[in-house]
Formats: C-alpha cells, sequence, structure tokens
C-alpha cells in the first residue's frame, strides 16, 4: 500500500499507512496488522508445525481443515470456503431463495450497498431494503413485507432474509438478539430461509457476552471473514446445513470461485482463530475500562452505543489541533486514524493490539499528548 500522509503544523506529516512498531497500540481495524514479514514469518512457523496441505481448486487439503474447524466453532453441520464475503453472501442468499427471488435486507447492509447488485443482475434476486439509515429493523417491519409480498395482487413470497451485524455503515452497532430472535422465528412461519452476514460476528459476541453459537442457531446459513482479523491474506466461511452447503461448490466455482492454491490462506485462519474468542474478549473488556479513565481528561470524550461492538464514538473539543494530537500519539506508538476519505476523527476501533500496552501507559500517553497542545 501506498504510504499516505496528513499535514499537521511545524512541516510535520502524519502518515496514515505506516508500518507501525510491534507494541504499538492501533485503534483502527478489527485485527492486527499484517505486513509481508509478518506473513511470511506466520507461514514459516506453520510450515515447520502443523504443516499445510495442498486443495484441489478450494476442496480438501488444509482447507478442508478449516471448514471443518468453523463448521464446529459455529455450531453448523458443514461450511464451505468462499474466496470473498460478497460471493458468501450472494450465494447463501441465491441457494435460500430457491424459487421465490425475493430477499429481504438492510438499507445499510454491505449486500445492498457494495456488491453493485450482484444478486440481482446475477442471481435474479430483488431485494427489500428495510430501516433506512438505521442499524436494523424490526419483527413488524419484516412482517409487513411479508403481508404485502403474499397478499399482493401478484403474489410474490419472499424467499430469504439477510441480517448483517454489526453494521459497518452505522459504526458497528448491532441487531439485539431478542429482535434476531423475533425475526428469525417470524421467518420460520413463514417458510423464508435466514442468514446472518457475520462477517464480524467476534466482535458482536464479545460485546454482547452471547455466544457466536447462538447468533448462529437462530440462522439457516451465517458468513464469517477470515481475513479482516484472523491473519489470512483473503477468504470467508459459509456455514449452514449439508442440504444447503454440500453441492455449492459447484456454484462456487460457476461464479469463478474455485481458486487452486488457497490452503495458504486457509492455513493462516487455522492458526488465527486459536485463543482468538478469548483475546478479542479481554480487548473489549479492557478497552472499556480504558475509556472511562480517558473520557476524565478535559477536551476528550468517547461514548459507547447501547448496541455497540467494538466502534466508539469519539469527540474532541474544538480547541484542541487534532491532527497535532494524533501525530504526537504515533510518535509515542498510539495511532488514531481520520476516517476514511475524510480528515475527521470520529471513532475508535479496538482490537487485540490494544493487550500490548498496560491501560496505564496509553492512559499516561494521552494525558501528556492533551497537556502539550
Amino acid at each position: 500500500m501506498p504510504n499516505q500522509s496528513i499535514a499537521v503544523s511545524n512541516n510535520q506529516t502524519l502518515n496514515t499507512s505506516p508500518d507501525p512498531p510491534d507494541d504499538a497500540v492501533i485503534f483502527r481495524g478489527d485485527g492486527e496488522p499484517m505486513s509481508p514479514q509478518l506473513l511470511t514469518f506466520r507461514l514459516g512457523g506453520i510450515l515447520e508445525s502443523t504443516g499445510m496441505t495442498p486443495d484441489n481448486y478450494s476442496r480438501g487439503g488444509t482447507v478442508y481443515e478449516l471448514e471443518s474447524r468453523f463448521a464446529d466453532i459455529l455450531g453448523k453441520e458443514t461450511s464451505i470456503f468462499m474466496p470473498t464475503g460478497t460471493l458468501a453472501n450472494h450465494l447463501a442468499i441465491r441457494t435460500l431463495c430457491g424459487q421465490k427471488p425475493r430477499a429481504i435486507v438492510q438499507e445499510q447492509s454491505h449486500l445492498y450497498n457494495d456488491t453493485g447488485d450482484c444478486t440481482t443482475k446475477l442471481s435474479g434476486i430483488n431485494l427489500i431494503p428495510l430501516a433506512k439509515d438505521l442499524p436494523c429493523f424490526t419483527a413488524d417491519d419484516v412482517k409487513a413485507v411479508i403481508d404485502k409480498s403474499e397478499n399482493g395482487r401478484v403474489s410474490n413470497p419472499v424467499g430469504a432474509l439477510l441480517i448483517e451485524s454489526p453494521v459497518r455503515r452505522q459504526m458497528g452497532q448491532v441487531m439485539s438478539f431478542n429482535a434476531m430472535k423475533a425475526v428469525t422465528s417470524l421467518c420460520r412461519e413463514h417458510g423464508i430461509g435466514t442468514h446472518l452476514d457475520g462477517a464480524r460476528i467476534y466482535m458482536m459476541s464479545a460485546a454482547s457476552g452471547i455466544d457466536i453459537k447462538e447468533y448462529c442457531a437462530l440462522f439457516d446459513t451465517v458468513y464469517v471473514s477470515l481475513y479482516k482479523y484472523f491473519g489470512a491474506p483473503f477468504g470467508a466461511i459459509l456455514a449452514g446445513e449439508h442440504k444447503l452447503i454440500d453441492t455449492m461448490f459447484h456454484d462456487r466455482r460457476m461464479f469463478g470461485g474455485g481458486l487452486a492454491g488457497v490452503y495458504y490462506a486457509a492455513a493462516l485462519a487455522l492458526q488465527g482463530v486459536e485463543e482468538f474468542e478469548v483475546r478479542f474478549q479481554q480487548a473489549i473488556h479492557k478497552g472499556r475500562a480504558l475509556f472511562k479513565e480517558l473520557n476524565l481528561i478535559p477536551g476528550i470524550e468517547i461514548k459507547e452505543f447501547e448496541h455497540g461492538s467494538n466502534i466508539f464514538p469519539l469527540f474532541f473539543d474544538s480547541d484542541i489541533d487534532i491532527p497535532r494530537a494524533a501525530y504526537d500519539l504515533q510518535q509515542r506508538g498510539i495511532y488514531i486514524y481520520p476516517d476514511e476519505g475524510s480528515d475527521r476523527y470520529t471513532q475508535l476501533t479496538l482490537n487485540t493490539t490494544i493487550l500490548r500496552r498496560s491501560n496505564e501507559n496509553i492512559l499516561q500517553t494521552f494525558i501528556e499528548t492533551v497537556n502539550k497542545i
């Protein structure tokens, strides 16, 4: 990635894509940065310890080990490797819809906003967006759509429903477990398949205290990202019942997703998932405690959503030179970042890099930085 920078006072610049030191605390992203050096180091370690077995166009070998591991983690009968989350969501909805090509989604969801209408263009599935500019919809919202679809002048029943949680476009806010339960129960009553875009399900589980398998049990299929926080360079897992998943490798190849030689990505994900749940829970608890202390510093306020995950709204007083503060923090190994495509600083994202330093050290660094400006 090319180095980017933001100008700060005194002819200094803030690097927004640097190579941070090993003890840096990085308030961006769900996982820890993976440099080329670290990537090759981890692969070498895997070769020496557990080894890797090549796959045959994303089937067998270490890929199969990964699929078996995640089926167990998610409490599903089986799972399949996908090269991207976009394809995982698409094929889940395509399979669940069957002969009823209509699907309910959040208006803020990734599938609705960021995939070029792939399900409509490539699979003829009409997406019905609900909850405009909100993180989630309600069972009443869904029931209204079902009734209109089934009892309209031309019956056109809904085949599938997707819930994305946490919602990236809504600063990682999540749909409450009870709301999920109500919606998925309603869908079962009407024979509608349900899919969870749980790319960041580990963040949701750690924040809510609800076990991952409890979330997954509500849905027919579940997608989890492999690259956002497990250290794989790409990839996704789609899990569900055998009848839904077992032959999906045909559709995967039809859409150009039957990649050859993905076993090394699977091996990295297998290594990355070990102990991650415990470590991320520790990071969430540690971060919440830290933010309470940071809120005592004049000029800084960090809030928490009622139904949030690992993204926390950040506010600075108007008299603080924010780019300068970010630069000074970076020089001392604490990385905060402007919003994507912006120079505004509005959020802190928790990940396991917070475990690298004590809260006392991080707090003191913030205090000294703010007092210096």
